[in-house]
């Protein structure tokens, strides 16, 4: 599985309002590690930062003035993304001003790009209701360090959200994930023995009257019982 971390700063809270993205960081992660790919922009927005914004990211007009503008990096960022799933922490933010520079582009939108859009602060919320969920104090209920974050800076906000994703979601996955390529009989022998779970065969009389029910139901259904069909199918096989 292919996921991309984003984030972004902006110049002001609404693009509606002609606000722009002034920076851009993406990190990969698959299979739920690390892979070191990533791109991180800063941009050229053509406007100044509302004063809120620049004291959250501290990125003035001057600092940006020779950056690329967002046309300029648009094919490198949607080839990177390209058929992933993004992790965003509040996702509607960030996915309205990425629409609406595309928009400007004349582009499709963003979801047409990718595979998928998880929005980490719906999640958080849903794992930990009535608490603070933003990205510090999330950072410090897993026990992440965020101290290097004395302003909001993307390409930061970006790793940290992708420890703090892994952190949030470890155990989630199916446990059968890494068993998914094996043999299947191989399959339930190796789960069992992995998680150490008890297996108790059943008795030739349980195994009898399991085959009368079937023969009952098989009788009743006009022979379309699936399960003596998959009991047929396992015999096939193992022949």
């Amino acid at each position: 599985m292919r996921q991309i971390v984003l984030d972004t700063e902006t110049t002001g809270l609404d693009p509606r309002q002609g606000h722009r993205i002034v920076e851009l960081a993406a990190i990969e992660l698959i299979n739920r590690h690390l892979t070191g790919n990533r791109i991180h922009y800063y941009l050229n927005p053509e406007r100044d930062s509302d004063e809120a914004a620049l004291q959250i990211h501290g990125l003035t007009r001057e600092f940006l003035l020779d950056k690329p503008k967002f046309a300029e990096v648009a094919k490198d960022f949607l080839s990177f993304i390209d058929n992933a799933e993004l992790i965003i922490h509040n996702a509607p933010f960030d996915v309205g001003f990425l629409n609406h520079e595309l928009a400007l582009l004349e582009m499709l939108q963003l979801d047409q790009y990718c595979a998928s859009i998880i929005d980490t602060l719906r999640l958080a919320k849903e794992f930990h209701p009535g608490k603070r969920n933003n990205l510090d104090a999330l950072c410090e209920r897993y026990g992440i360090d965020n101290s290097k974050r004395t302003l909001h800076g993307a390409s930061l906000d970006s790793e940290l959200l992708a420890e703090v994703y892994l952190a949030m979601t470890r155990g989630q996955e199916s446990l059968l994930m890494d068993l998914e390529h094996k043999d299947s009989a191989q399959n339930h022998a190796d789960f069992a023995e992995k998680y150490l779970l008890k297996i108790i065969k059943a008795t030739e009389s349980e195994c009898a009257e399991h085959a009368s029910i079937l023969k009952m139901i098989a009788s009743q259904s006009g022979n379309t019982c699936i399960w003596q069909k998959l009991g047929e199918d396992d015999q096939i096989i193992n022949e």
